[in-house]
Order: C-alpha cells, then sequence, then structure tokens
C-alpha cells in the first residue's frame, strides 16, 4: 500500500500541508464505511481527521470552552477522556452508570450542556445502551440545548447479536457529537481518529481553526484510504470478529467453568475486555499482585471512578485481545488456583 500511494498521482501532496480536516479521499471512505455499517449519517464535509480521541476532545473542548465549562460524565468512565477535559479546565460532573446506561435522572439534575458517553460498550462496564434510553437522552440534548459527544470506540465488536446503531443515526436534531477510532481495530500506535460534527459547529470550527494544518501525515491517510477503498478493511474487521469472537467466548467459558460461584462478569458479548467482579470481596490490589507473581497482567479498574469511594475495590478488567485461546484456559486456569486455592 505505501508504494501505491506513493505512486498515486496525488503524492506530490507529501511536499505540502495539505486539508486541516484531512485528505477528501479518505473522508469519504470513512463516509461510506459508517453509513452501510453504523447507520452514520453525515457528509464528507462534515469529517475531521484526528491523531487520537484526545485530539478530538482537545478540539471539542475548544470549541465550547466559554458556554459550556460543564461536562456530564459516565462514573466509572473512560480516564483517558476525563483527563482532556480537566486539562481544558472544564467542571466535570460525574454521572452513576447503571444497568442501561448513563442514569437520566441524575443528568437531567445536572446543569452541564455536554455529555460525554460510550453508549456502544460503555468503558469500563460494558454496559450497552439499549434504543429507549438512548430515544431520552437525545430528547434531554434537544429539550436543554444540549450536545451529546458519542465515543463509538468499540462498535465493531459484537459477538453474538447484531450491533444496535449508532445515537448520531437516530439524531434528527444534530445534537451528537460522534467519535470513531482505528486503534483498536487496527492499532493504537497509528493515532488515527475521526469526529464528526453537526453542520451548525462547522462555522465555529472553521472559525477557530483556520490556520490550523492537519495533525496526521499525509502518507498515513493515503495509505488507509487505500487500504479501506480496496475492500481490505472490511475484510481485515471481519477476521478480526471472528478471532476475537473465539478468544471472547473460550474466556467466557473458561471463567464459568472455574470461577463460576465466585465472580460475576460484566461486559461480555462485546469488546476486547471484561470486568470481573468478586463476590467474596478479594481486593483489587490482592488480586492484581498474585496475577502479577505468576506473569498474568490484569489491570485496577479503580482509576476509572471519579469520586473513588464510590468504587467498592472488589473488580478488575481484564483484557484478551493479545493472547490466543490456549494462553487464556492456561491463564485462567492458574488464576484459579492463586485466588482461590
Amino acid at each position: 500500500m505505501t508504494a501505491k500511494a506513493l505512486s498515486s498521482i496525488d503524492s506530490k501532496k507529501i511536499n505540502f500541508y495539505n486539508h486541516k480536516q484531512g485528505e477528501l479521499d479518505l473522508r469519504m471512505e470513512i463516509m461510506n464505511y459508517l453509513k452501510v455499517f453504523r447507520a452514520v449519517s453525515c457528509t464528507a464535509e462534515q469529517i475531521i481527521i484526528c491523531s487520537g480521541n484526545q485530539h478530538s476532545l482537545d478540539l471539542i473542548c475548544k470549541i465550547f470552552s466559554k458556554h459550556s465549562p460543564k461536562i456530564a460524565f459516565e462514573e466509572p468512565g473512560y480516564d483517558g477522556a476525563r483527563i482532556v477535559f480537566e486539562n481544558n479546565n472544564f467542571e466535570v460532573n460525574p454521572i452513576p452508570v447503571k444497568a442501561h446506561g448513563i442514569d437520566m435522572l441524575e443528568l437531567k439534575n445536572t446543569s452541564a450542556k455536554l455529555v460525554y458517553i460510550t453508549p456502544s460498550h460503555q468503558f469500563p462496564t460494558g454496559v450497552i445502551m439499549p434504543i429507549q434510553n438512548r430515544i431520552h437522552l437525545l430528547h434531554w440534548a434537544t429539550q436543554n440545548d444540549g450536545v451529546i459527544i458519542e465515543d463509538d470506540y468499540d462498535s465493531e465488536f459484537r459477538y453474538h447479536s447484531r450491533p444496535i446503531p449508532s445515537l448520531q443515526s437516530i439524531d434528527n436534531n444534530e445534537r451528537v457529537i460522534y467519535l470513531g477510532t482505528f486503534s483498536k481495530a487496527l492499532s493504537p500506535g497509528l493515532r488515527m481518529s475521526y469526529m464528526i460534527l453537526p453542520k451548525w459547529l462547522l462555522p465555529k470550527y472553521n472559525e477557530l481553526f483556520n490556520g490550523y494544518y492537519p495533525t496526521v501525515p499525509w502518507l498515513q491517510q493515503k495509505i488507509l484510504s487505500l487500504y479501506m477503498s480496496g475492500g481490505h478493511w472490511e475484510r481485515h474487521l471481519r477476521k478480526a470478529r471472528l478471532s476475537y469472537k473465539k478468544k471472547h467466548d473460550t474466556l467466557i467459558q473458561t471463567l464459568t467453568n472455574l470461577m463460576g460461584n465466585k465472580v460475576i462478569i460484566h461486559g461480555n458479548n462485546a469488546g476486547l475486555h471484561i470486568v470481573l467482579e468478586f463476590i467474596n470481596g478479594e481486593n483489587q490490589d490482592w488480586l492484581i499482585e498474585k496475577a502479577k507473581a505468576h506473569k498474568i497482567k490484569i489491570y485496577p479498574i479503580s482509576p476509572f471512578w471519579y469520586i473513588k469511594e464510590n468504587y467498592s475495590n472488589n473488580m478488575i478488567l481484564m483484557g484478551f485481545s493479545m493472547l490466543s485461546e490456549e494462553e487464556i484456559i492456561e491463564a485462567i486456569t492458574i488464576l484459579k488456583k492463586v485466588w482461590f486455592s
């Protein structure tokens, strides 16, 4: 793909500063992909290529900094997003996540006009917001002149049911800013994501960032554009989804067989991680240290709580994308012994 990009008719663009929103051919490919697979409705003009979701969020903060210094935020929620709002001097209003997503009653009680959510696979709990709650959230935004930042980061990986359409796809009043990324399905090292702004926000974006240059190299954008236009992206997703499904199912089955009455599994059926809650209250740090002693890496979940007192300290986060099915079985077998014997 690199050779093809460099020999293409527009390869001379590598020598220039190009469009601040990213290359048009890549934005067109993203538009066409999202229309089919996430039912997203937009034009290429609304798409902005960014160097990761934190870059997207930083742009959003600058757009709203004078008018909306508060952000309603999922509790628990993605700390990598929260720190961007904090660094931009936004007041973070934590809103509890319930069984069906963000607590709408609590959201209505806040004065925030912006809300950041991960509705397709809430991070870190894995909760999937049902369609009725999405409609309620859109109604809140319309009634309160609010804006929803929809981070659709894990939407490609759903294993035993059809994906729920994006929130943006059922938004009839342009209340949703949509964020997507290539980090999960391709590589975090690419540092490439995209943001879709409602049309009414484009003048403000252009006013603020008229003198900005693109943050993602032309060559990288061109390679990805060719990759998508050749059908490789869709084939890669199908292959990756099948591989991750096998790993996911192996993990869930092994946990159920070996630890079934000792843990509660949260967030299964989608994404690349699960959360384990320990029924007898085993401590997060103790669990991690026991696993580390046997060279097994699991992750604390406490950093994702804004109000630390809300966390019960008996959960851990477990990823599985980088392991083989055999390694998953071996790791869970070891963990069962060191945690419960």
